[in-house]
């Protein structure tokens, strides 16, 4: 029997839903009895729902980057509280800034590990991704974060094999790193980041994972954040950057950027050669 989003936020929150409003295919706000608003999210696969709210809870358990609270979540549906958005301010960048740095040093068991409690199937938007660990940085993102969507794009005859090759020489030259697995959100782009009329910059739909804390940066310098240098400067400032970060920036955006040319096509293709070409 097919539930909608209001049967499915009564359910799981156990209140009485007084009115809604579709927001996307996907999104529904709905004003629970007694006056909490939440968004009501329908999963795109079984595990989705289950991964993005165990990402959830682990980015909120350190108590340092505003994320909505999870109220109820099933195989199909995921509950949660609604932000209001506002407008970026500065202010809220710089603490955003700071949160960053302390979240990413709460810490992950190792790279590529999920979140407590999460399915074994992993996502980052529509796409699947491995959950699979390693102890070693370089090696651990060029075959679990680079290179499975490098061959599912050259599969679907996004990417040629010349494009490939340029692809699989940066993976042979991307940087060490000594640094240890933080707590990345993991798919940190500005669409990611709600700025909420409270002041604060909230964190949404995490791929998370323990990863090297420079790739969620990278990715907010991918689409445009609205003051990221002083975002930027604020995280430096609570904890220092390895010296010659920025040069890494085109190594860690690899990742994301062949995640949207599977995703969305040949339009991301250009830019995910040209951040390839920049490491040697």
């Amino acid at each position: 029997m097919h539930e909608d989003a209001e049967a499915a936020a009564t359910r799981l929150t156990g209140r009485a839903v007084t009115r809604t409003r579709h927001l996307s295919a996907s999104l529904t706000e709905a004003e629970l009895d007694g006056g909490l608003v939440v968004v009501v999210k329908r999963g795109h696969a079984r595990d989705a729902v289950a991964a993005e709210a165990a990402g959830l809870r682990w980015l909120a358990e350190p108590g340092v980057v505003p994320v909505p609270v999870v109220r109820g979540g099933d195989a199909h549906w995921l509950v949660l509280d609604r932000v209001t958005a506002g407008s970026p301010g500065p202010a809220a960048a710089e603490d955003l800034g700071r949160g960053l740095a302390a979240l990413h040093a709460a810490g992950a068991p190792a790279f590529g590990a999920a979140p407590p409690s999460a399915p074994a199937e992993a996502w980052i938007g529509l796409a699947p991704m491995s959950t699979t660990t390693g102890t070693a940085w370089r090696a651990w993102y060029a075959e679990q974060r680079v290179l499975p969507y490098l061959r599912r794009a050259v599969d679907d005859g996004v990417l040629d094999h010349t494009e490939a090759a340029v692809v699989e020489r940066a993976c042979a030259h991307l940087p060490d790193s000594a640094e240890p697995p933080a707590r990345l959100h993991g798919d940190l782009w500005n669409g990611n980041v709600l700025w909420g009329t409270d002041g604060r910059a909230w964190l949404i739909d995490p791929a998370a994972h323990g990863g090297h804390r420079e790739t969620d940066l990278a990715m907010l310098g991918l689409f445009g954040c609205p003051h990221l240098d002083r975002l930027l400067r604020a995280y430096d400032e609570a904890a220092p950057l390895a010296e010659g970060w920025a040069e890494r920036i085109g190594a860690h955006q690899l990742f994301p950027l062949l995640v949207h040319t599977v995703l969305f096509g040949r339009s991301y293709a250009g830019q995910a050669i040209a951040a390839a070409r920049t490491v040697r």
